[in-house]
């Protein structure tokens, strides 16, 4: 996932903080949020499994970013033509065998926490085992989606891996690994969360297009051409807001459950800066900005709940 954060380094802590990009965390803890408080609605909310849970999903983000960070770098796609903010290897602040070593520190991380995890859960063997699978399908998927012979990020295929490990792994695993239940309606936030994810990607995508054309990099929105991608940028938030209102419609009880609806405008006001705004470098506070208006909307659906 690629959503912006730069800080400028003077040291070398600040390099490693920068490639981080730790402002991508609170999209991928909302993940874990949404799903744990649909879990607690059923009754079946676990402290330790939700925070293992959301530690396994902050250190598969970092090693995406650095995973990112390198293969964009490896490839050339970062140089003086990208609009967005200078990565750490493209600065020279860290280097390539520093990269490497970090990307796989954070990928025997994930998959140590991950296996914990999967421990503690009350599950069958069958359930572990799927779940052991799919950790480490996200560790592959983490590091192959820029880095590699043959990045899946190169070829169209980045949304279809948000919408997967963010909606319905990040949401409907956090939910079912508490829970072991199979439910339709946890579907929904998944597919939500799945879709402002793939969003925030999407606004990365548009800005840095004319970049990532001349790179070689093909992403969803070179396919597709500028104009599509800003409508298609709408409809996954429309999508998005859609399935967390029938949600609501099937599972809110009282009013206080609908707190969620005051992050709607917030969303809805980044699909229209999306479509409007015609210059690409003015497209980079969008991204935050949608993300944090994603786990906005997570955070007020889990208060509703507590309330």
């Amino acid at each position: 996932m690629d959503v912006e954060t730069h800080i400028k380094s003077k040291s070398k802590v600040g390099a490693w903080i920068g490639a981080m990009r730790l402002r991508t965390l609170p999209l991928a803890i909302a993940s874990t949020i949404l799903g744990s408080t649909i879990a607690e609605m059923g009754g079946k909310f676990d402290w330790s499994i939700a925070l293992l849970t959301g530690l396994t999903t902050i250190l598969l983000q970092i090693n995406s970013n650095l995973a990112n960070d390198y293969g964009d770098f490896e490839k050339g796609t970062d140089d003086e033509s990208r609009i967005g903010p200078m990565r750490a290897m493209q600065s020279g602040d860290i280097s390539e065998p520093e990269m490497k070593r970090a990307i796989m520190l954070f990928s025997a991380l994930s998959f140590i926490a991950g296996l914990a995890l999967i421990w503690i859960a009350d599950l069958i063997l069958v359930e572990k085992v799927i779940f052991l699978i799919a950790g480490i399908a996200a560790i592959f998927a983490s590091i192959r989606y820029t880095a590699g012979s043959n990045p899946y990020g190169y070829r169209g295929l980045g949304d279809l891996s948000v919408l997967f490990f963010f909606g319905i792994l990040g949401v409907y695993g956090a939910f079912y690994i508490q829970v072991g239940v199979l439910q339709i309606d946890p579907w929904l936030c998944a597919l939500a969360m799945g879709c402002f994810s793939a969003g925030v990607l999407n606004v990365n995508n548009i800005r840095d297009l004319g970049s990532d054309q001349a790179a070689g990099k093909i992403t969803l929105a070179v396919r597709m051409g500028e104009r599509l991608a800003r409508k298609y940028h709408v409809l996954l938030l429309l999508v998005g807001l859609g399935s967390v209102t029938l949600f609501g419609w099937l599972n809110f009880s009282v009013g206080i459950h609908w707190l969620p609806l005051l992050a709607f405008p917030l969303i809805g006001y980044n699909a229209w800066k999306v479509y409007t705004t015609n210059e690409a470098a003015r497209l980079d506070p969008y991204l935050k900005q949608l993300a944090l208006s994603t786990f906005v909307l997570t955070i007020l659906f889990a208060a509703g709940q507590a309330l």
